[in-house]
């Protein structure tokens, strides 16, 4: 079902837009992605020298902010496509006071036209749509086609976070990943029944626990330096 407009939704993302970084991406063709250009300068964007943390999906930006306000010295791009649900993430930005991170309304086919190589520490897909049906599988975001994007994008020691409430998709991530020279850790398969500390809950992630489901969590980092 389609979401519905937001009332005076360029109102509101007009009175966000200290918060929102300019993207062209009207078109989602993967191939005519990479021909826009428009690499950020972080350390001009953030006024620093700080690591970056990417969130790709961020949703309405719960996990981004609470994020951004326990890591002020972290840096913090989140990435989402609908403009009905970015709207929410930076009005949270805004009423929180961050000044540490910024919102691309994109695909993550784009983020090489502006996310510089070599320059992220650290990325975090949480909750990200399964396409459950095969025929889409190109589409899942931990799918060989992004994982080459991530790795253009991301320092040689850094780190994909997955949290997912969706067996099978963990498991097509689980083999994707280590078939695409990522090296795993601290996989859990339950991970809200596990000893692990300091995670921060998505509304998601509320949502599905409340009802019962198993919270999976993997770790994985790229296993040789790579080439620009």
């Amino acid at each position: 079902m389609r979401m519905r407009r937001k009332k005076n939704l360029e109102e509101r993302l007009a009175a966000c837009s200290d918060y929102l970084i300019e993207c062209v991406n009207e078109d989602l063709n993967y191939e005519n992605a990479e021909k826009e250009t428009k690499l950020l300068d972080f350390e001009s964007l953030f006024g620093n020298t700080n690591r970056v943390m990417l969130e790709v999906g961020c949703g309405k930006g719960s996990f981004a902010c609470t994020y951004a306000k326990e890591n002020p010295d972290v840096n913090i791009i989140a990435v989402e496509r609908a403009s009905n649900v970015i709207v929410t993430a930076c009005e949270t930005a805004k009423d929180l006071g961050l000044s540490n991170i910024k919102f691309m309304k994109c695909t993550a086919e784009y983020l090489p036209s502006y996310i510089p190589q070599n320059s992220i520490s650290e990325i975090n897909l949480n909750f990200s749509c399964p396409f459950p049906k095969a025929k889409y599988a190109k589409h899942r975001l931990t799918h060989k086609q992004f994982l080459d994007i991530y790795k253009k994008i991301m320092k040689s020691d850094a780190v994909i976070y997955q949290k997912t409430d969706n067996m099978h998709f963990f498991e097509f991530s689980i083999e994707s990943l280590s078939q695409n020279g990522f090296k795993l850790s601290n996989i859990s398969l339950d991970l809200h029944n596990s000893d692990f500390e300091g995670n921060i809950v998505t509304e998601y992630e509320k949502r599905f626990s409340d009802q019962g489901f198993p919270i999976y969590r993997l770790e994985a980092r790229m296993q040789e330096k790579r080439g620009c």
